[in-house]
């Protein structure tokens, strides 16, 4: 493993490795899932497509059970994502391994925003895609940025970013958080995510600055659009690249950091981004020490803010 990004390793009581190093891909949209469901399936198969041959080993069951995701497991998952029309929410996730996290997983939260048991001025369908840092390595930056690109292209997010993360689907990390808490504070530049914990209050907002930043309406005219940004953002570090819909990727550096506070190097990009952004961030409920302080993660998730 290269010098430039640590390992994580962080394991369950059980023995389980519970979160580990990686990459996560993530969009938000402010649709209803019903209206989305093609374009979910078709960011799925190009995923797919850019990761190794059964990857995808398994699935969560409606009882939280898994199930080996062989040929009629994908035609459960196909038939979930494109024909549920009726069901008031679509969960979906995706595992690389039946026992402890791996690098490869997939997670969709969809919502039909019109149901009573959810604060429909909140929820977004979300989506998310994690890699492990071996493919980073192995294909550079490049290509994972052409591969958030094409996961992008069809989907109406209001937001989407791409950042080193500690890879936990479902917010699997809380059971070991007081481990993660040094991690947390070493490291700025992983991402802590808890898919759908974010999906019911993020709404079309943002999450906050990340290595790949996905501004899509109406948030980014909220910011003032391109120019504004560009003039807001005077940074060599920074590129801005137009996407068709009104959208725009924001790329911070040409490689995802992990940010190592023992290092001492200064980021005003991402300091700059995180503050145009921060009247949009969520109010999560994760807390980092327990469920019922929740300022300890909105302290978090303004990090780069300070």
């Amino acid at each position: 493993m290269s010098e430039r990004y640590p390992v994580v390793q962080v394991r369950g009581i059980d023995g389980q490795l519970t979160v580990r190093d990686g990459l996560i891909l993530c969009f938000f949209m402010r649709r209803r899932y019903p209206e989305i469901a093609q374009t979910v399936w078709l960011a799925l198969q190009a995923y797919l497509r850019a990761i190794p041959s059964g990857s995808l080993g398994w699935y969560v069951d409606q009882q939280g059970d898994m199930q080996l995701l062989d040929e009629q497991g994908w035609m459960h998952i196909n038939e979930k994502i494109l024909n549920r029309p009726r069901a008031h929410a679509c969960h979906v996730e995706l595992l690389q391994h039946e026992s402890g996290v791996g690098g490869y997983n997939f997670e969709y939260d969809g919502y039909q925003l019109d149901s009573q048991l959810l604060n429909d001025e909140k929820a977004a369908c979300a989506i998310a895609f994690s890699l492990p840092t071996e493919y980073l390595l192995e294909h550079g930056a490049d290509k994972v940025r052409a591969l958030a690109l094409e996961l992008s292209r069809d989907l109406p997010f209001s937001s989407g970013y791409a950042s080193l993360a500690f890879v936990a689907p479902s917010g699997q990390w809380y059971s070991v958080r007081r481990d993660l808490l040094p991690l947390l504070e070493r490291y700025r530049g992983f991402d802590l995510y808890s898919l759908g914990k974010t999906s019911r209050v993020i709404g079309t907002g943002a999450r906050g600055a990340y290595w790949l930043t996905f501004l899509g309406q109406p948030l980014l005219s909220q910011l003032g659009g391109l120019e504004v940004l560009r003039r807001e953002l005077p940074f060599p570090e920074v590129s801005f690249e137009p996407l068709e819909g009104e959208r725009l990727l924001l790329t911070l550096g040409e490689w995802p950091s992990p940010m190592d506070i023992r290092e001492h190097i200064v980021r005003p990009h991402f300091r700059a981004l995180a503050r145009l952004l921060e009247p949009y961030f969520p109010a999560e409920t994760n807390g980092l020490t327990s469920l019922l302080d929740n300022r300890n993660m909105g302290r978090w998730l303004r990090r780069f803010c300070l």
